[in-house]
Order: structure tokens, then sequence, then C-alpha cells
């Protein structure tokens, strides 16, 4: 069956008995339903939601230029105080509540080998990050596994300064 210009014209839909001419303008009807509903709908969605994620970006970089120029100036790293990275883990650990689960070694020029045992996760965090943000050191790896108990862990870090 081949389709030509003049078996799609009005004159050959008015050929058509009424079943078929329902039949015909049904499916065009779906046809046109399927449109609407499976491609324009979706596609209105996505560029919304895309609209929405650009507003939200930039809003995002109006904030991060906003607060640039405060970053810029505060200092880059702490201040050296002069005390050795094993004086200052474990100063900072024993005001962390950590030092019962701490053991360490050296591990080359600047880095710190630290072992904690059954330390609770959220003190050990909040403790890396006072490491780097009080006294400038950084974690140069790190593996972290969960203990026998609820929110406690085991870990093996590099810390280094």
């Amino acid at each position: 069956m081949t389709l030509s210009r003049e078996a799609l014209s009005l004159e050959s839909l008015a050929a058509l008995s009424a079943r078929e001419r329902r039949l015909v303008l049904g499916a065009l009807a779906l046809a046109a339903l399927m449109l609407v509903f499976g491609v324009l709908i979706p596609l209105d969605r996505s560029v919304a939601h895309a609209h929405d994620r650009l507003a939200g970006k930039r809003a995002d970089l109006s904030w991060m230029q906003g607060v640039a120029p405060e970053l810029a100036s505060s200092p880059a790293q702490p201040a050296a105080t002069g005390e050795s990275l094993l004086v200052i883990v474990d100063r900072s650990a024993r005001e962390a509540g950590l030092a019962g689960s701490l053991t360490s070694e050296p591990a080359g020029p600047g880095a710190l080998s630290v072992r904690l045992q059954r330390a609770p996760f959220d003190s050990l965090v909040a403790w890396l990050g006072r490491l780097a943000q009080q006294n400038g050191a950084s974690v140069e790896s790190a593996t972290i596994e969960r203990a026998d108990a609820t929110g406690l862990v085991n870990a093996a870090l590099v810390l280094k300064k």
C-alpha cells in the first residue's frame, strides 16, 4: 500500500464509511494525545527544571562572589607554632577525647602514622577538621572501617603538616 497526496486529502476521508472515518479520526486524536503527553509536556517539565537549576546556580554564584573578598583576605595557612606534628596530634586528641584509642608513630619527614581503635566516628571527623583548620595538618591517606559497635570505627591515618 502506497500513500499518495490524494489518499491523504479531505475528499478521500469523506469517501470512507462513517465507521472508517471515526477510526481514522480516533487514530489521529490518539496520535495527537501521544505527542502532547509523551513529548511536549515532559519536554516542558525538563526545561522548567533546567531553569530552576540555573536560577539556583546563579544564586550560588552571586553568594560566592560576595564571599570571595572575605576569603581572599583571610590567611591561607594557620600560623606555625613550632610544635611537632606528634605533639599537636597528641594534645588535640586528648582535647577531643580520643587519646585512649590513639597510637601514633613517625611515618617519614613531616608525617605521622596514626591508628585509632573503637573511636567515635563523629569525634574523629571533628578532630580531623580541627587539626586541618587550626594546625594546617592534612590527611595524606586514610582507611576507616566500622568497629563492632554502632558509631565506632577503627581508623588508620597518615597525617602530614
